[in-house]
């Protein structure tokens, strides 16, 4: 390879490890506000299979189902998952509790590895069923952007989640607090919808 390549690659890996380790210290400063609701994958799974059929027949705003194709297997996946749509984009987050993310803070979901083997994915939320092709974000202005329809979105059934998630009463500044840590600390991608 090319002195160029190699540059780049160190400065990716450079990137990659800076990135782990503002993950870790969001993740640090964070643990004490949250409850230990869910403390492994099977925990989110329980979860999202508890969530799963109120948010197929009737999906808040706010929220939704989204469904990969397996990677290994070929089948239909489904996962409860926070939304966002703004127009054709619909913006969604890997999450990675406080223990995880201090532990394992580059851990990966199989949902997202089944995007990552195949990005075309349907999403249950309001308004109905749309089929799309989801991807990670990377690039700082669709970061931004995503950031903020993420993060500032605040919806009656958010203030559930905080209470499940944070410790204390829930408020609008605790909910957006909570948002932020999920975007910065998670996997956050788009969903580019069909029409």
């Amino acid at each position: 390879m090319s002195e160029a390549t190699s540059t780049s690659g160190t400065r990716r890996n450079e990137d990659d490890g800076a990135h782990l380790a503002s993950v870790r210290d969001a993740a640090a400063e964070h643990a004490s506000k949250h409850r230990r609701l869910i403390r492994s994958a099977r925990d989110g799974r329980l979860l999202s299979a508890l969530m799963l059929p109120g948010l197929l027949a009737w999906p808040g705003s706010g929220y939704g189902v989204i469904t990969t194709t397996g990677r290994k297997t070929g089948k239909p996946r489904r996962k409860c998952i926070r939304v966002i749509r703004r127009g054709n984009k619909a913006y969604i987050v890997q999450l990675r509790p406080p223990e995880l993310a201090m532990t394992r803070p580059s851990a990966v979901s199989a949902w997202v590895w089944n995007i990552r083997s195949n990005p075309n994915v349907k999403l249950r939320i309001r308004g109905g069923t749309f089929a799309g092709v989801a991807r990670e974000l990377k690039e700082p202005a669709e970061l931004a952007e995503a950031r903020a329809a993420f993060c500032e979105k605040v919806t009656l059934s958010d203030y559930g989640e905080c209470a499940l998630h944070l410790r204390g009463l829930p408020t609008r500044a605790k909910i957006e607090e909570l948002h932020r840590y999920w975007f910065d600390t998670g996997i956050p991608l788009v969903v580019d919808l069909v029409d």
